[in-house]
């Protein structure tokens, strides 16, 4: 996400009436709610998360604590729980 310039793409109308509610701050503006895309739509993220669970549980299953999991992943117990939860139920 970049910044652009006000002045640059909106008449100076509508600065002016943004001004009434913020004078100087940095604003988001969302997207109109046709344009978003899902989590992790535009990077591989979702991917490596589920390569990762399914080791987390291969781990499990073999053998490892929690604890241990929690310390190889860098995770908090609660979601190396959260995790073998999930993977139970698939």
């Amino acid at each position: 996400m970049g910044y652009l310039k006000a002045e640059e793409i909106l008449p100076m109308e509508i600065i002016e009436l943004i001004q009434q509610y913020v004078d100087g701050e940095s604003i988001y503006i969302p997207r109109k709610s046709s344009h978003r895309q899902a989590w992790g739509t535009g990077t591989k993220i979702k991917q490596e998360l589920v390569r990762r669970d399914r080791q987390i549980y291969e781990d499990y299953l073999a053998g490892s604590k929690t604890e241990e999991l929690a310390c190889k992943y860098y995770l908090s117990e609660k979601s190396i729980q959260r995790i073998l939860r999930k993977m139970r139920k698939q």
